[in-house]
């Protein structure tokens, strides 16, 4: 596992001036096939979250299960579990903590919120909202919970075998790497193998405004080179380019408003 600080760009594509080697028939049989995957994981994701959608596994647990939809990326966010608003909604980060986390890429990488949700798969160690603290404030969900939930994780990550993983607050972290001072792990790129497969990991601290972490320094500063890392990083720049240029209709279908419709008084 190696970490760099820092801001440093990574650059991917081919050279300029170089021909593609793509013509005619084969470069026609090349994307053919490249669309018939693409519709194949599209199919194989749709049926992942119905079943997704329908878990019981934790009888602690408030359904019902929130999921992002099926949207294909090779950039998945790993955040901890939903609140209480995310439920109603029917998507994650669709209350406070997601309006800070989507004003920090907005700020730092011109994407809205539209175009994250779009091009970006988000999901969680947990699916389903923990419940309350006796005394206040989100329930830590249980070992044996976070156990219950993982193979979602891992189906998924099988299914759109990702290039780079943010995970976000300290749960989502764990999920890949021993968890230490957040100083020591935020603003830094990793590179872990997960199930078989090498895998860019950039975490970032959780948006909440519980914790004044991401606030005041160094995690102020920590968390602009965690975003310039990301912002920077060739398979999100990708992901990006694809929701600006993809279809409004699907942006809005992801994005929109799943509460339940208000009954006439």
């Amino acid at each position: 596992m190696n970490g760099s600080r820092g801001s440093e760009k990574l650059q991917a594509g081919p050279a300029r001036g170089r021909k593609s080697g793509c013509v005619g028939r084969i470069c026609f049989g090349y994307f053919h096939a490249m669309h018939r995957t693409e519709n194949q994981k599209r199919g194989r994701l749709q049926q992942h979250i119905v079943e997704l959608l329908a878990c019981r596994r934790c009888p602690q647990m408030h359904k019902p299960v929130v999921s992002c939809g099926p949207v294909l990326s090779k950039v998945m966010l790993v955040g901890q579990a939903p609140g209480d608003k995310e439920p109603a909604f029917g998507r994650p980060f669709a209350w406070t903590a997601g309006k800070t986390m989507f004003r920090w890429f907005e700020e730092a990488c011109g994407l809205t919120e539209a175009q994250f949700r779009a091009s970006i798969y988000m999901a969680a160690v947990c699916r389903c909202f923990p419940g309350k603290k006796p005394m206040g404030g989100d329930r830590v969900p249980s070992r044996e919970e976070v156990i219950n939930c993982s193979d979602w994780f891992e189906r998924e990550f099988d299914i759109l075998q990702p290039e780079l993983i943010i995970p976000v607050g300290k749960l989502g972290i764990s999920r890949f790497l021993a968890l230490e001072r957040l100083d020591t792990m935020i603003g830094r790129q990793f590179q872990v193998k997960y199930r078989g497969r090498m895998v860019d990991l950039i975490p970032l601290p959780h948006p909440s405004g519980a914790s004044p972490w991401h606030r005041i320094e160094p995690g102020k500063t920590l968390l602009e080179q965690a975003l310039t890392l990301i912002c920077s990083h060739p398979t999100f720049q990708l992901m990006v380019r694809r929701a600006r240029a993809g279809n409004s209709r699907q942006v809005q279908e992801l994005t929109k408003d799943r509460r339940a419709p208000r009954l006439p008084p």
